[in-house]
């Protein structure tokens, strides 16, 4: 195929996301034009790098590589520690602030390397490689970086922009089959929040797409790209609009905090969230029962979620209280009125909260 070109305007620069089969060999070839740099640094885990290495090294050779450095990529090492061993590496390797730092992974990868990439010599040149369905369709695009703390998710972090993002289907191809579900998520997001074509598609050919048809994939993967470079073009500091993105991530937040990041790929978290948000619209009367139950069933038909938190509702409750759109101590929540769109609404009722997170074990 063609390769997909999107273009995003972001405060430091516009840039790319390339999407396509085969672009992950030209890799080198696209950093060479984005100007002279004094050394490409390859960062990503030993699980990509026991898949495609190789490759990348090649691809990058041209470009100026010069080292690969590899760190964890579960989500327990998205932190600080791991922030500083990356930064130590690259200064006992020579990067300046000419170096180009290249992120080949899913989102913990591209978050470490894109807070590093931020922070170090005060900021760096940046690409990435996403290599993950939720890195492809989102967390890669847009310019947020972070780091866990142990009181929440990502709660150390900064906006930086990467000078361009190279997405190649053939990469996902290794993915386990619960991790390349895991991404389809996310995809399931944007249909809510923002396209309500793809959730119809979504819920006629999502059998095809957890099978990783070739065709499917060309469909769902460019048309996520589109809708979240619209939402980071007018909103890359998620002053208002880019909330939006967040839908579901609260509840899963919460979740993901308080099992210590061991029971949940983040995209499963996000399913019980998307599920959670919805009933919860539902309750208020904002989002019509029959819409919140098509949203359940398509989140539940991609198999199975991991057991909820075994947590109070009150202590969730809590968690939720130290996300980010929390304003005054007051919870807010991206919330739907329609398949299709979504909008962050607060004050939320802690009592609704807690009556939706009591019952969301139950199926409706």
């Amino acid at each position: 195929m063609t390769p997909r070109r999107v273009a995003i305007n972001a405060e430091n620069g516009r840039y790319e996301v390339v999407y396509g089969a085969g672009v992950l060999s030209g890799a080198g070839r696209r950093i060479k034009s984005l100007g002279q740099n004094t050394g490409v640094f390859l960062l990503c885990s030993p699980r990509v790098a026991r898949h495609w290495r190789r490759k990348l090294e090649r691809a990058l050779r041209n470009a100026g590589l010069r080292r690969t450095i590899l760190f964890d990529d579960r989500e327990k090492s998205k932190n600080i520690s791991t922030v500083e061993r990356v930064c130590r590496e690259l200064i006992r390797a020579g990067a300046d602030r000419r170096a180009v730092l290249v992120a080949a992974g899913g989102g913990v990868v591209g978050d470490v390397a894109g807070f590093v990439a931020a922070t170090y010599l005060r900021g760096v040149g940046l690409v990435h490689i996403p290599t993950t369905v939720v890195a492809q369709v989102d967390s890669a695009i847009g310019g947020k970086t972070g780091v866990n703390l142990p009181e929440g998710k990502n709660l150390v972090g900064a906006f930086y922009s990467p000078r361009l993002v190279l997405a190649d289907r053939v990469t996902l191809s290794t993915l386990p089959p619960r991790e390349f579900r895991s991404g389809l998520y996310e995809v399931i997001k944007y249909g809510v929040i923002a396209d309500e074509r793809l959730f119809a598609f979504l819920e006629n050919s999502l059998e095809a797409l957890a099978n990783r048809d070739a065709k499917a994939l060309d469909f769902v993967i460019p048309r996520c790209i589109q809708a979240k470079a619209k939402v980071v073009s007018r909103d890359e500091r998620e002053a208002s609009l880019r909330e939006i993105l967040n839908f579901g991530h609260t509840f899963a937040h919460a979740f993901e905090t308080a099992t210590a990041y061991r029971n949940y790929l983040h995209g499963e978290a996000v399913g019980w969230g998307m599920i959670a948000a919805s009933r919860l619209a539902a309750r208020m009367g904002l989002l019509a029962p029959e819409s919140a139950a098509r949203i359940e069933r398509l989140v539940r038909r991609l198999g199975p979620l991991p057991s909820l938190p075994d947590a109070r509702p009150s202590r969730l409750l809590e968690i939720m209280h130290a996300d980010k759109k929390t304003r005054g101590g007051e919870l807010r929540l991206v919330l739907s009125r329609k398949i299709g769109s979504a909008e962050t609404l607060g004050p939320v009722a802690p009592k609704l909260v807690v009556e939706v997170l009591g019952h969301l074990g139950r199926q409706t």
